[in-house]
């Protein structure tokens, strides 16, 4: 516990909390939250235009945390979240639109 109370402490973790490296990809997070959440709305209020933009979005913002120095992983992994959340998205987008319209 006085390890923990030692790092929390540490200049380089008050500047690491107090950095846009921080807070950037957790004001992110909101993104790939509201797409987690609206899976279990109806298919028809899904826009596959934005859909297809967010998946795009995040694959590039995902190979952008790996290359910036340092490396940013909580925008990777908010990034990695929103990618499979979209994805998941497309799929229903496609089965309602396309796949079901046909039966």
């Amino acid at each position: 516990m006085n390890r923990v109370k030692k790092l929390l402490s540490s200049k380089e973790t008050r500047d690491y909390l107090m950095s846009t490296h921080f807070w950037g990809p957790i004001a992110n997070w909101g993104i790939p939250i509201a797409a987690i959440a609206d899976i279990q709305r109806d298919p028809k209020f899904i826009s596959g235009k934005m859909t297809l933009a967010l998946c795009l979005y995040s694959a590039m913002f995902m190979r952008f945390a790996l290359k910036v120095e340092p490396r940013n992983l909580l925008l990777f992994a908010c990034h990695f979240v929103n990618e499979g959340a979209q994805l998941t998205q497309s799929v229903r987008f496609i089965k309602y639109h396309y796949i079901n319209k046909k039966e």
